[in-house]
């Protein structure tokens, strides 16, 4: 799986790097180093008023938030890479 967190300037004042940091944490809590690819990119064209846009392969979600990171991480990512498990 490719999980790509926009770094663009929009996202980077809405707090991408807290994003980046809590994804880096989860990956390893989960043990998912070997499945889970974190990347950078620029914008991608679908900034939002909140929160910062990341990419899970082909799925764009904006308004990711400290706040609401631990819902999409299990939904968009445990979920898919459990086969809907998690």
């Amino acid at each position: 799986m490719i999980v790509l967190i926009c770094v663009g300037s929009s996202c980077h004042l809405k707090g991408s790097e807290q994003i980046v940091e809590l994804l880096k944490k989860y990956v390893e809590e989960y043990h998912l180093d070997n499945e889970v690819t974190l990347a950078g990119c620029f914008c991608t064209g679908q900034c939002n008023r909140i929160g910062v846009t990341v990419q899970v392969d082909d799925d764009i979600h904006t308004g990711i938030t400290p706040e609401n990171f631990d819902t999409f991480f299990k939904e968009q990512i445990l979920n898919k890479l459990k086969g809907g498990e998690a």
